[in-house]
């Protein structure tokens, strides 16, 4: 007869490590959902009592629609432009010449240092310049281009250089965790190309990283006001300002629809980054 034995207790360390963390995630926990909450209260909170009018007539706010839409495409080319300079560049490096990568490393972490303002600042300075030295040239045309109000690409070229060092140390962080060579050396022995064995070997094995350069890339580009306001262009963070200036109970509730929004975005990435660790049985 087989005998029933207690577990033992948990030793005394191991409860309060347990206890600290409770503790920490609690107040994280408020430090985040007490302002939320508050906002959320100013957003319905009225002199005739609760109403939901801020949210309700979102959609039927003038510029809404047209702000979000021009900010989401403007961060997935963000995000496209990002991966396609960086994937290439940071495989190559890899499998080709390991002594640039101190050089790669010090050119994308670069604008760090930079400030947004002094980076649009330069943007405008080139934008100036552009018109009265190539007005006469077939140049011209990409100026006038790439300042086009209906899609700015210009707000691109800005969102890439302030996302290139949150998307290169994420990327990064993926390729130190995989032998790029090696796994390029064993597909190219079984007959794949180069540019098969990068698409079915390599880039399967980065997924994570890939979702999380493209989530901090997309993070950025939501929240970001700067470069927008100051050449000139309204996506949705400026439109959330000039709501703000009439309406503030809208502006408010913008901002939280926003925060919520890249909350989903975020769970979303990572529901579609996560691995499956059993696989199916098969009979």
């Amino acid at each position: 007869m087989a005998q029933l034995t207690t577990p033992a207790p948990a030793p005394a360390g191991r409860r309060t490590v347990r206890w600290w963390r409770g503790a920490v995630l609690l107040l994280a926990g408020v430090y985040f959902v007490v302002p939320l909450a508050a906002s959320f209260w100013f957003s319905i909170d009225d002199p005739q009592g609760i109403s939901f009018e801020a949210y309700t007539g979102l959609l039927s706010a003038p510029g809404f629609l047209d702000s979000l839409w021009l900010t989401l495409g403007l961060a997935v080319v963000t995000v496209l432009v990002l991966l396609l300079l960086l994937v290439p560049a940071l495989i190559a490096v890899r499998l080709g010449s390991p002594k640039l990568r101190p050089v790669i490393d010090v050119l994308c972490t670069l604008p760090l240092v930079v400030p947004p303002v002094a980076l649009t600042a330069g943007l405008i300075g080139v934008l100036r310049w552009g018109p009265d030295y190539l007005m006469d040239t077939p140049f011209f045309q990409t100026f006038v281009f790439v300042q086009d109000p209906d899609f700015p690409l210009v707000l691109v070229i800005a969102y890439v250089l302030m996302a290139l060092p949150l998307a290169y140390r994420a990327l990064d962080a993926g390729l130190r965790s995989v032998d790029v060579r090696t796994l390029v050396e064993a597909a190219r022995n079984c007959g794949a190309s180069w540019p098969r064995a990068v698409f079915t070997v390599v880039l399967p094995n980065l997924r994570g990283a890939l979702l999380n350069a493209s989530f901090l890339t997309l993070a950025l580009v939501l929240g970001e006001f700067t470069a927008a306001s100051i050449l000139g262009f309204q996506p949705f963070p400026v439109w959330i300002y000039s709501v703000g200036n009439s309406q503030a109970h809208m502006s408010v509730a913008v901002s939280i629809l926003s925060l919520l929004l890249t909350w989903l975005l975020l769970l979303l990435l990572a529901t579609v980054g996560r691995e499956r660790r059993h696989k199916p049985a098969t009979s």
